[in-house]
């Protein structure tokens, strides 16, 4: 028998202590995904919840207001980024910050250090975010997200396909990126990740903000026009950014207060068995994925007729 090797992460999401039960964990994860697209409510989260949000931070009512100047958009863009933070798309998202809640070091540190692998993620939010926020104020009138046209009977407008296939390919991707920290699949980082550590979050942050090519959020769809009536690509690229920064912030204030307070346990729980860390990421982008894909790419053909049936809980 030769000498026994101590498995090596080979990126951020990828430790190299794989968990034995990873068919189980697969599993209960796409069950826990498929069971939220069954009693989430787009309209208690985007509306109850959303709307509220906006309408107390600007002082009146979001939806009915004309945005008025560009100062008013950037304004309104940031505060219904706020108000977005509790739909779906963000929740799942930061999901992947499982791999950074066991800092060690005192309580300083363990607040501090995640300050870094945030900053790489906004790097890469950003950068998506101001280029499409620059096309959106130069084409934007043409895009399908423009569109106010209701769905046909039996059928899909252009803005809901374009939902189904951004939504589709981000839960795919989470899905993979779900296997791989399972160790059922490649990472798809193990190579640029030797170069560059850092590339996985700037990755996840790119992500992130490609929930805005397909958001049907309706304050983020007021300022999609609002920016594309613009014709301005500068105003677009700032708007956009805000948008995704106000996303974010919310989230990542609870992340680093989680590792401020429960840092140092969780440390030691994770080194006792590295496995756990491992199944927690590998659960947390599986849960993310399976109901990112089966909400905008399964529930709704549904709710257009274009499939006989979805189960959904009676309040959704």
């Amino acid at each position: 028998m030769g000498p026994q090797t101590t498995p090596t992460g080979t990126s951020t999401f990828v430790n190299g202590h794989f968990p034995r039960r990873r068919g189980l964990i697969i599993l209960l994860s796409v069950l826990g995904g498929f069971l939220l697209t069954v009693i989430w409510s787009a309209e208690f989260v985007d509306r109850t919840i959303g709307d509220n949000v906006a309408n107390t931070l600007l002082g009146h009512d979001a939806k009915e207001t004309p945005l008025q100047g560009i100062v008013a958009g950037i304004l309104f863009a940031f505060v219904s980024g706020i108000a977005g933070t509790f739909t779906a798309c963000n929740i799942a998202a930061f999901g992947a910050l499982a791999p950074l809640t066991g800092t060690a070091g005192g309580r300083l540190n363990r607040f501090v250090q995640p300050l870094k692998p945030l900053g790489w993620m906004s790097m890469g939010m950003i950068a998506v975010s101001a280029a499409y926020g620059a096309v959106v104020g130069v084409v934007g009138t043409s895009m399908p997200q423009f569109s106010t046209a209701a769905n046909p009977a039996g059928g899909l407008s252009p803005r809901s396909i374009q939902a189904m296939v951004v939504f589709g390919v981000i839960g795919l991707i989470m899905i993979y990126l779900g296997l791989a920290a399972l160790g059922v699949v490649p990472d798809p980082f193990a190579r640029i990740a030797r170069r560059h550590p850092n590339a996985p979050m700037v990755f996840m942050g790119a992500l992130i903000a490609g929930f805005l090519i397909g958001r049907p959020f309706a304050l983020f769809r007021q300022m999609f026009r609002d920016a594309a009536e613009s014709g301005n690509p500068l105003y677009g690229a700032a708007a956009f950014t805000l948008q995704s920064i106000g996303n974010i912030v919310i989230m990542a204030v609870l992340f680093l207060l989680l590792t401020w307070f429960a840092g140092s346990r969780l440390q030691t729980w994770f080194a006792a068995r590295p496995t756990r860390l491992a199944a927690i990421t590998g659960a947390a982008f599986l849960v993310a994925g399976a109901f990112t894909f089966l909400y905008w790419d399964v529930r709704l053909l549904a709710r257009r007729d274009i499939i006989p049936w979805y189960p959904t809980a009676p309040w959704t």
